[in-house]
């Protein structure tokens, strides 16, 4: 049903292969428009966000179930239980 396509990256102009996994893997995810970057330019990419993001604003919090302090990077809120990595791994 789908075959290799050579395409072309918007950023270093080299060519790439969309392979035909790939393509069955987005049209599952619904997913319309073929992608544009290679995968060395996708990654530099999500490096460079990555880099440049500030660092992830951590909220103390005692686990629902086990009762150990934890360190969560969302803001606890009263109505919703909050799990240590450990307990919500086990969920």
């Amino acid at each position: 049903m789908y075959t290799d396509k050579t395409l072309v990256c918007k950023d270093c102009g080299q060519e790439f292969v969309f392979t035909a996994g790939e393509q069955e893997f987005y049209a599952e995810k619904g997913f319309t428009n073929e992608p544009q970057r290679c995968k060395a330019c996708r990654d530099a990419r999500k490096g460079v966000t990555r880099t440049n993001a500030a660092p992830r604003q951590m909220f103390e919090a005692v686990c629902a179930e086990c009762g150990k302090t934890c360190k969560v990077p969302f803001e606890p809120r009263n109505d919703r239980p909050v799990y240590c990595s450990d307990c919500f791994r086990n969920r």
